[in-house]
């Protein structure tokens, strides 16, 4: 694991890199960079409230559909008259804190209006959070939860929430009985971690159900993930029941291990978040339901945020998600359809 002790800076250190992260265009090494297309709706000619949006990462569904809500927001904002710009930049991998923090300090040194930050470590991006805000630059935490009360505002799914639909929903496809494992993701992401420990707490209420692994986490990439899943399967596939995988990759990672074990139809498996490969894995009942989130809306609501605390307006300090279970019955209920295909191509153009 990468350490979690955040870059030791100043705000001199951040100030003087301005000149030089400037002069790059913010290229930062090992990360992903894309401005959102211009308005087609003429806007007032009042100064251009930049946003910058910072994810853990840069691959997964879930992100992408997070980066189609900021460009809705944008495209609503300007057509509204409310000149914004939203820059989009993270991480191409989901462990690498250190980039994620040198891309807080460079938009610090730009002097944007606001940042959206999804923090990968609920500690390591304190300091430069907190940096940002005493340089009266306001920030809304995203997705995964911060060690700070100084942000504007806090948008996510209720994670732990999300954990106990799943172990519910487990423990009672099992019947309340069996041996189960859960995959961890990573240390230091407190969603997961919220997930997990709101799973823990569910799977529990079921006494004659056993947690036969809870300890393992599968880290931020799919060959660290495929490989944690193959060792528990190899280990554990004469006696396994059940599954929880708190997060797209684990979950993806878990059906790809079983089916490699032929034992996809003998393990019921309960995961979060969805892809085109997860919807298909529910459809042919390898997978036996998906904890879901609202990515699209949750990356809309966090740039309005942004935008009315770089005003100065008011926001709420703290907005719950609601996370929706999906099974392969109820998967063609509207509600359902939205989530499970999101217009990526209206907003993303691919």
């Amino acid at each position: 694991m990468p350490s979690r002790t955040p870059a030791s800076f100043t705000r001199r250190t951040v100030i003087g890199l301005g000149a030089l992260a400037l002069g790059l265009g913010l290229s930062a090494c090992g990360s992903s960079d894309t401005t959102t297309a211009k308005p087609t709706v003429a806007v007032s000619n009042a100064k251009t409230i930049v946003i910058a949006v910072i994810p853990k990462g840069t691959t997964h569904e879930f992100w992408k559909t997070v980066h189609a809500g900021v460009i809705k927001a944008e495209r609503e904002l300007n057509a509204a008259g409310t000149p914004v710009k939203a820059i989009w930049k993270g991480p191409l991998k989901e462990d690498d804190r250190t980039s994620q923090i040198s891309t807080v300090q460079n938009f610090i040194a730009q002097g944007v209006q606001g940042i959206v930050l999804m923090p990968l470590d609920r500690t390591a991006l304190v300091a430069p959070v907190e940096l940002a805000i005493s340089s009266n630059i306001p920030v809304v935490i995203a997705d995964s939860a911060l060690e700070s009360d100084k942000p504007a505002s806090y948008i996510a799914t209720n994670n732990k929430e999300g954990g106990r639909i799943g172990g519910k929903h487990l423990g009672t496809l099992l019947g309340g009985k069996g041996k189960v494992i859960l995959l961890r993701y990573m240390e230091g992401s407190a969603s997961t971690e919220e997930r997990e420990a709101g799973f823990m707490e569910a799977i529990k209420t079921f006494p004659d159900i056993t947690v036969i692994s809870s300890d393992v986490h599968a880290g931020a990439t799919h060959e660290t993930a495929l490989k944690a899943s193959q060792n528990l399967i190899n280990r554990f596939k004469d006696e396994l029941q059940g599954v929880f995988c708190p997060c797209e990759p684990v979950t993806t990672a878990i059906t790809q291990a079983l089916t490699e074990q032929g034992i996809n139809k003998k393990v019921t498996v309960v995961g979060f978040d969805n892809t085109p490969r997860l919807v298909e894995w529910l459809k042919a009942g390898d997978i036996h339901g998906l904890v879901l989130q609202d990515p699209l809306n949750m990356g809309y609501l966090a740039v309005k945020a942004a935008v009315a605390a770089a005003q100065g307006k008011p926001v709420d300090k703290r907005n719950d998600m609601a996370p929706r279970l999906v099974t392969a019955e109820n998967m063609d209920q509207p509600e359902f359809k939205a989530l499970l295909n999101p217009p990526l191509a209206e907003f993303l153009g691919k």
